[in-house]
């Protein structure tokens, strides 16, 4: 049967199990779009093609499937890279497919034509050109696959007009792909395991720090057994928040630069650390010269070139996590120890830190509303409902990260490596694409909405009914916390005090707006917006100059973490200058 390549490209999409893509129209992907009409498949046009990756990037991290974008070619493509860069750092499954112009002007500067492969050959995990029509089902077979397997990432197929337009025989979507070169190894090898089992079972001061890899594995189960099979404290990385039970006796909290005290200190004080599906990115080590000196490190990732790459490792597992983990937990059921009694004196100093160093805020019944405050009430009023919570990139992130506390699998998504603004609704967006009839909450910042609010007229055009909580400190607030702290007070362009009306804006798009000024009215509003049909954006007027502790300051050691609102020490000053 022969048929177009836009008909290919569509009936590919069908085979892949693809029901729902986000997107935009232009000239050079039209073809498409026409054809697109006579196949049963949800579209939703979003304003902008950065939106549209960044709710693939929540449909995937929520849903586990594979999101998927469309675009066209020159500006639609390279407005979308901050999102494709995005999902490269956090590790997100999504393809996105970009018009071009066609094959025989590419390269003569024809009208919306951009260098897409060239453009985004460093903010992908691999990307296509497809120079023949007949090729367009194996390219985009290899193109899903690519994208969910080994460690997931973005993956862009470039679509020439005159390719989506021409005519080639199709037969059957491939079943199955096998790429040379391309075997993302995924049992760990047994010896390395039966070394880590060693490990922890001679350890006095271990800790499992967990990262995103978890929560990408699926692997929250073998996760949980290890930490009751081993009473082992856990810390986990803003990506892999949900991977542990908050509820659990074992948590410690998130870990890094705004994470609790007592994780950090366990960090520093540990002779074991069972590092499993994290990078060990900056914000988690601090000084490099000064991280995990005195400890032996257990690295499991499924991706070898994570391993090593910026720590010093002892026992480096590649495989996917959820079978290495289930591998490991056998050899753990072998030893036979008294873990809790053994752990004792580690478990009393984890007891003294928490004691002394809690997180904290204090909320006057008459004074402006502290942002942890109205976060806690955002999770008392809707734990209930097992919500997916995405935010935005800032100060309010942070503190959504230490004050939600219901975070389960896939619950929880946000902006981690790359620390994207704009970020956080059009990733609810996605998700509540994928699930139509769930909760969704975005607990965001005013500085970070305004970068992509104009999409709020596409949830009301698609009933998707997100419920948006802005922490509205009329700052970049996590700038201006850093020209507070480093900057002598110097505040330099990060004044909001002029914005929109939020309660007017969404009104204006078909929703409805609440607004709260004082700590009283924050709960009945929190409650109003859950039981109201529909699009939802509350505007939380809080306290303008409050911070976020705990912080370790860019650059210096997990030790040198200040938790407080004290003076900090000189020493840290240093680079800031």
């Amino acid at each position: 049967m022969r048929l177009t390549g836009s008909e290919i490209f569509m009936k590919s999409l069908q085979g892949e199990g693809i029901h729902t893509a986000f997107g935009h129209p232009g000239g050079a992907i039209l073809h498409g779009y026409d054809v697109m009409l006579d196949y049963p498949k949800r579209h939703i046009l979003v304003r902008h093609e950065q939106v549209a990756v960044h709710a693939a990037e929540g449909f995937y991290k929520a849903s586990g499937k594979t999101g998927t974008a469309i675009v066209t070619s020159g500006p639609g493509a390279t407005n979308t890279v901050t999102g494709l860069t995005d999902a490269l750092m956090d590790s997100m499954a999504i393809v996105v497919f970009t018009g071009q112009v066609p094959t025989a002007v590419m390269g003569c500067d024809a009208f919306q034509e951009a260098d897409v492969v060239g453009t985004t050959r460093t903010c992908t995990k691999h990307n296509f050109l497809a120079l023949k029509t007949e090729e367009l089902p194996r390219i985009i077979k290899e193109a899903y696959h690519i994208a969910r397997s080994g460690r997931p990432g973005p993956v862009l197929v470039d679509l020439p007009k005159d390719i989506i337009m021409g005519r080639a025989e199709f037969k059957d979507y491939p079943g199955e792909v096998s790429i040379r070169g391309y075997n993302p190894s995924v049992n760990g090898h047994p010896g390395q395991i039966r070394k880590a089992a060693e490990l922890i079972a001679t350890a006095r001061r271990p800790v499992i720090y967990g990262g995103g890899g978890i929560i990408h594995a699926d692997a929250s189960a073998e996760l949980t057994e290890l930490v009751n099979l081993t009473q082992i404290p856990t810390t986990l990385t803003l990506m892999g928040l949900g991977a542990l039970d908050t509820s659990h006796p074992l948590w410690l909290g998130m870990l890094g630069m705004h994470g609790t005290y007592t994780a950090n200190m366990c960090m520093v004080h540990t002779d074991l650390m069972i590092a499993i599906g994290p990078r060990f990115d900056d914000r988690v080590t601090g000084k490099l010269s000064e991280f995990a000196k005195n400890c032996k490190i257990i690295h499991v990732d499924i991706d070898p070139t994570s391993i090593r790459k910026n720590v010093h490792v002892d026992v480096p597992i590649v495989g996917d996590v959820k079978r290495v983990l289930t591998q490991l937990n056998a050899e753990l059921r072998k030893i036979k120890r008294d873990w809790r009694k053994d752990l004792e004196e580690w478990y009393g100093q984890i007891a003294e830190w928490q004691r002394t160093h809690p997180l904290r805020y204090h909320q006057a019944p008459d004074g402006a509303i502290k942002p942890q405050y109205a976060i806690e009430q955002i999770y008392k009023v809707t734990e209930e409902h097992d919500p997916i919570v995405s935010t935005g990139v800032g100060q309010h992130q942070m503190w959504a990260a230490q004050y939600y506390r219901g975070h389960q699998p896939r619950r929880f998504i946000t902006s981690g490596g790359l620390g994207t603004m704009g970020f956080g609704f059009p990733a609810a967006l996605g998700a509540q694409a994928a699930f139509p009839d769930k909760l969704v909450i975005d607990i965001d910042g005013d500085g970070s909405f305004q970068m992509t609010m104009q999409d709020l007229i596409t949830c009301v055009q698609y009933n998707l009914p997100v419920k948006i909580f802005l922490i509205n400190n009329r700052y970049l607030g996590m700038v201006r916390q850093w020209q507070e702290l480093f900057y002598g007070k110097r505040y330099s362009q990060v004044d909001l005090e002029i914005q929109p009306d939020f309660v007017k804006l969404a009104e204006a798009c078909g929703a409805v707006g609440l607004r709260a000024e004082r700590p009283g009215d924050v709960r009945p509003l929190i409650e109003k917006a859950v039981s109201t049909p529909g699009l939802v954006v509350v505007d939380l007027v809080c306290e303008r100059e409050e911070n976020c502790y705990p912080m370790i300051p860019a650059g210096s050691a997990i030790k040198d973490i200040i938790d407080t609102d004290e003076p900090i020490p000189e020493k840290l000053f240093q680079g800031w200058r």
